[in-house]
């Protein structure tokens, strides 16, 4: 199982993603990452869902804590990657963004698209998203990580069947009080 303090990470694009992804790429080992590259040539990128599968694959496997995608808008790519157990993925096109899919989502991998996204962005969004977990930066808001916290284990065991059964409600879904946002706070 990798440890999400470790500095690995998995990627990969599909033919519209993989400029970006290159770039990031580069810029993560010159950080020192070690990054596991699982569409390294062009000629041979594969469709954008097949690429989601396989990065989604190896977080679900729990051999990285972290992954991202690159395809033309992120949309697609992360809706193949969510399809494996336990990924929690997310789209972002800002720093803000990218960052809170980690500090309020938990999310375990960050879906780019090229078509919007510029390098240099792309590289801030990536280390904003691989160097935070959930909470960070919100620790004097009350109980802000509990709440995501409880967001977060909500869509990890989410069972439809149950819904489904208890009328489209959680079976049980307790309340998490979050307290007022603290003054200075913008996001």
């Amino acid at each position: 199982m990798s440890n999400s303090n470790e500095k690995r990470v998995v990627l990969g694009a599909d033919f519209a993603g993989f400029p970006l992804k290159e770039a990031v790429k580069e810029h993560l080992q010159e950080r020192g990452w070690e990054v596991v590259d699982l569409t390294p040539d062009l000629d041979h990128s594969d469709m954008y869902h097949r690429v989601g599968f396989q990065v989604g694959a190896q977080i679900s496997e729990g051999n990285f804590a972290k992954g991202l995608l690159f395809c033309g808008t992120g949309m697609g790519i992360h809706v193949a990657a969510s399809k494996c157990p336990h990924v929690h993925a997310a789209v972002a096109e800002s720093l803000p963004a990218a960052k809170r899919a980690a500090t309020a989502n938990n999310c375990n991998v960050l879906a780019m698209g090229a078509f919007f996204v510029a390098p240099p962005l792309g590289m801030a969004m990536a280390d904003a998203f691989l160097e935070s977990k959930l909470g960070d930066g919100y620790e004097d808001w009350e109980g802000f990580y509990e709440y995501h916290q409880l967001g977060f284990e909500e869509c990890e065991n989410f069972d439809y069947e149950a819904y489904r059964d208890n009328g489209f409600q959680l079976p049980v879904a307790p309340e998490i009080p979050l307290g007022p946002q603290p003054r200075g706070l913008a996001y």
